[in-house]
């Protein structure tokens, strides 16, 4: 049976670094409770056939799902497929941006996190959804588009690229508002979406934003000429996100 329930988490501002340990904690004992169950499903077949009942009863019946939000302080990430030459600044240079850099084991080449920008991190088993990573990503992204849609702004897909666009059918003036990269293994979800808000966008011109060198990035505030409320923007998101993947949130 599908587990629909998903722990909502708010992480607030917090070091990159931390934030990705969490994640990572989270991440390994959903697949431990996947692995876990999968084990004691067999166990139980095996122990039928036998005619014994004596396996383990102790073991969980589903595993959980969580939905994270949080800003990060100033911090660029490679992803596993990135090249590190795409971050312009040397360590003299990140000292003096106060930022800090990691390379991950998402996907995707480089981008900027900081405050003001919405960052999301999904840490499902998507077998209690869908077993489908592009459905997901587009899912993700239609999330982002719908919430966009509040404001009057038209996010749209830019066919060979992920996230969300504005202008995409016009090459000179694409600009990206929402960067997006995943982790995937035993169809369990980490790392996520990174929607740019009331974000610095000086800071992206210090790397090659997802590799991509003749793109611009934008945010909210510069589209609409005025900072969006950043948790009411949070609040919509999560609608759409719940509402897409139907989801029953637990706070």
């Amino acid at each position: 049976m599908k587990n629909k329930k998903v722990i909502l988490q708010d992480w607030g501002l917090i070091d990159y670094k931390q934030g990705w340990d969490r994640q990572e904690a989270l991440f390994a004992d959903t697949v431990k409770a996947k692995i876990d169950i999968r084990n004691h499903e067999m166990a139980m077949i095996v122990a039928e056939r036998n005619g014994s009942h004596t396996y383990d009863h102790c073991v969980a019946e589903e595993t959980l799902n969580y939905l994270v939000f949080c800003e990060h302080p100033h911090v660029y990430t490679l992803g596993k497929s990135g090249k590190p030459e795409h971050l312009l600044l040397d360590e003299q240079g990140l000292k003096e941006k106060q930022a800090t850099y990691y390379p991950i084991n998402r996907g995707g080449d480089i981008t900027y996190h900081g405050p003001g920008q919405i960052v999301v991190y999904p840490i499902l088993d998507l077998d209690n959804f869908f077993t489908d990573i592009h459905l997901y990503l587009r899912t993700l992204e239609e999330a982002v588009i719908l919430t966009m849609a509040d404001y009057g702004l038209k996010g749209e897909r830019y066919p060979g690229y992920t996230g969300v666009w504005l202008d995409p059918e016009i090459p000179e003036k694409a600009r990206k508002i929402c960067a997006m990269g995943v982790r995937c293994s035993r169809w369990v979800t980490m790392h996520g979406i990174a929607l740019n808000v009331n974000t610095d966008l000086d800071y992206f011109n210090h790397i090659v934003p997802c590799g991509i060198d003749d793109k611009a990035v934008t945010s909210m505030q510069a589209e609409l000429g005025k900072q969006p409320n950043i948790n009411e923007v949070k609040k919509n998101l999560l609608h759409h996100i719940s509402v897409l993947f139907d989801m029953e949130m637990v706070i």
